[in-house]
């Protein structure tokens, strides 16, 4: 069959495409309709059909016209726009994978948890695959909680995750030309940001939080929305257990949350390799404790030397991260070279010895300049005084010629 010939996702290029994705989040504030986007190209699986694609799932199928245009889809043709440049600057991962990668991206990016995801989805590759209409929720059904029941026991999931996915209407708005629900703008819609307009269902809709179970638990503002099928988590009384919970213990969403969405954009997928991947799964590289540096080979003794004649010697072979421990030791433990004490005797003329009386005009003359026994003399001087004491010296030796 065509589309088992896929390839799976490369992730290299999932990653950089994550990255890609994170800037349009920043600079668009996509993030409800990039989770919407993903939601509703996996909430199509039917866990009755074991055939895929028929079965229908987290399999690309979204992008073809057919599927875009059913009524629950209204408005993703937007996040299509958004997501398809980036599917064109990296050709090696599917649709189905971008889809979820984008949702679960935007749900972290908006400060919500991180969702444990795998990747390896096969596309579908013709819109005769897509599924049929009427397989997603609807928002104002005549018994609430029974259509949610029906549309996510079709799915395989439970009571609780449920309530945990509807907790994602913490983001987004509600537009009645897209959806009929809503007010068409609202005090916390009206100036964006992005595209003006809408009824959210919380203050901060461009954040990932506990605020809409508290929001609705309260129903404080008339200015947020509140759906049947919102109404119905604090109504129903399995429902409610969680809804309650989740309005008091955002540590327990988030948890409760990441394992149903990861669960969701699973849904219906055909993975290759069968098992999927992670992006955060490749072994880190291992980081060795650096190789001690060679010590540098000992010098080998000198040649015989003649009489008279200096052996030149040999230089030992330095090496980097050896030239330190090859480096001379001094005698100070690392302190400054000490000044040498002042010998007038050094710098006496030939053989002969000055006199004390010599020695102290010398002295006085190299204290003058700013030299003394325990202070090195100044470097600007050196010249003058060794002038002035071979000047000395000379006079002296004629005098005592």
């Amino acid at each position: 069959m065509a589309a088992a010939a896929v390839a799976a996702s490369d992730a290299a290029q999932l990653k950089s495409a994550r990255e890609d994705i994170r800037e349009i989040l920043k600079t668009t504030y996509c993030h409800p309709i990039m989770v919407r986007l993903g939601w509703h190209d996996s909430g199509t699986y039917d866990k009755n059909i074991e055939e895929w694609p028929q079965r229908g799932g987290a399999d690309g199928s979204l992008r073809f016209d057919a599927e875009l245009s059913h009524g629950a889809n209204a408005g993703l043709i937007n996040a299509l726009k958004l997501i398809q440049p980036i599917k064109d600057k990296y050709p090696g991962i599917t649709y189905a994978d971008l889809f979820q990668l984008a949702s679960a991206t935007a749900i972290e990016e908006a400060g919500g948890p991180k969702i444990p995801m795998k990747y390896g989805r096969v596309d579908v590759t013709a819109a005769e695959q897509c599924p049929p209409e009427g397989r997603l929720p609807d928002a104002g059904p005549r018994v609430p909680a029974d259509h949610l029941r029906e549309v996510f026991y079709r799915m395989g999931l439970d009571d609780k995750e449920i309530v945990a996915l509807s907790g994602a209407h913490t983001l987004g708005r509600s537009r009645p030309d897209r959806s009929g629900w809503g007010k068409p703008e609202t005090k916390y819609t009206k100036d964006g940001p992005g595209e003006p307009g809408g009824q959210s269902w919380t203050v901060e809709w461009l954040k990932f939080d506990n605020s809409y179970f508290k929001d609705i638990k309260e129903q404080r503002d008339q200015d947020l929305l509140v759906l049947p099928t919102d109404a119905a988590l604090f109504e129903d009384p399995s429902f409610k257990v969680y809804a309650e919970k989740y309005a008091e213990d955002q540590e327990a969403f988030f948890k409760d949350y990441a394992e149903a969405h990861a669960k969701l954009s699973d849904l219906g997928a055909k993975f290759d390799p069968p098992e999927g991947f992670s992006l955060d799964d490749e072994p880190a590289v291992e980081e060795k404790d650096p190789e001690p540096a060679p010590a540098p080979a000992a010098a080998p003794p000198p040649p015989p030397v003649e009489e008279k004649k200096e052996a030149e010697p040999t230089p030992e072979p330095v090496t980097v991260g050896a030239a330190v421990a090859s480096s001379p030791a001094d005698d100070n433990n690392g302190a400054a070279p000490q000044p040498e004490p002042f010998v007038a005797a050094k710098y006496s003329y030939g053989k002969k010895e000055l006199s004390d009386s010599m020695k102290q005009k010398i002295r006085a003359e190299y204290e003058g300049f700013g030299g003394s026994p325990d202070k090195p003399l100044q470097s600007n001087y050196f010249l003058n005084i060794m002038l002035l004491i071979g000047g000395l010296a000379f006079l002296t030796s004629l005098l005592g010629s």
